[in-house]
């Protein structure tokens, strides 16, 4: 595998052209093959007025611990040059983020110097395409703080009919906790912090051209959120699934349940009920 070291992250914007690249340039067809690359930021500094923008707009307190899911955030620098720079195998717009899982071992101070790395991990078959992972791992002084494996899904041609689904555990039984209105400027908003400027998260105008009605909240955002909305212990694994889109701007309600290690947590739309994002929290 090749290793890639890097002062500083990549700025995100750099990115883009090769991106609007891929709307002119068709990927090759064959058999698909993920680099086998890891990128290595070696000594990353948390800026602190950037992590109290984005505990702002995501809800988190500034009580001078740093969000293991802000730096799977800052991770997303590195994957979308990790997709621009090397043999990429896929068209970057048009990739469906399906499921967040993040652990932190232990908390981490905003002064605390980290080595932040990212590289691919597996393709698998899914039943509309084909999956695969980035898996970012953090490290303070060699020890490992934060891993996050963040999977996607490119939308493809499937010779074999949908498996039939594993039956489904039962559900959880949520209690509601709060309501939140979601304004339609969140996208940009989380934009502006996260370098994530998908055009889907970003107007009503630009996201009609991708085939949405409105605006969708980024996922990652939408995820954040919920921490923020839990008591998190010192050590946890967080596990979210994302359903549908959540359109901007919207009404959605956030419902918990818990056990005594274990909340389980649910967005969804006030008025259809429909889910937006469930996820689990594990106390380690």
């Amino acid at each position: 595998m090749n290793t890639r070291h890097f002062s500083q992250l990549p700025k995100p914007y750099l990115a883009y052209p090769k991106i609007i690249q891929g709307l002119i340039f068709k990927k090759p067809k064959g058999e698909k093959v993920l680099p086998q690359v890891e990128y290595v930021v070696d000594t990353l500094k948390v800026d602190t007025k950037h992590l109290e923008s984005y505990n702002e707009v995501c809800g988190f307190k500034n009580d001078g611990f740093v969000p293991a899911i802000y730096l799977a955030v800052l991770s997303q620098s590195l994957q979308m040059h990790m997709m621009t720079s090397e043999a990429f195998p896929f068209a970057i717009l048009g990739l469906v983020h399906i499921r967040n899982q993040i652990k932190q071992t232990r908390k981490i101070a905003v002064n605390e110097q980290i080595t932040l790395s990212c590289k691919f991990g597996e393709l698998q078959p899914h039943d509309k395409g084909l999956q695969f992972d980035f898996i970012t791992t953090a490290k303070v002084g060699g020890e490992v703080v934060m891993e996050s494996l963040t999977t996607y899904l490119s939308r493809q041609k499937t010779e074999k009919k949908a498996s039939e689904k594993a039956k489904e555990s039962k559900e959880p039984t949520y209690q509601p906790k709060a309501e939140w209105n979601i304004s339609e400027n969140t996208g940009r908003r989380y934009a502006l912090i996260s370098g994530d400027f998908n055009l889907i998260h970003i107007h009503a105008v630009t996201a009609k051209a991708f085939g949405f009605k409105q605006a969708i909240a980024h996922g990652m955002w939408s995820k954040a959120k919920a921490l923020a909305s839990i008591e998190l212990p010192a050590a946890y694994e967080a596990d979210v699934w994302f359903k549908l889109p959540m359109y901007l701007p919207s009404t959605v309600e956030f419902l918990t349940a818990t056990e005594p290690k274990q909340t389980d947590f649910l967005i969804r739309n006030v008025k259809s009920k429909k889910p937006h994002v469930a996820g689990t929290v594990k106390a380690l």
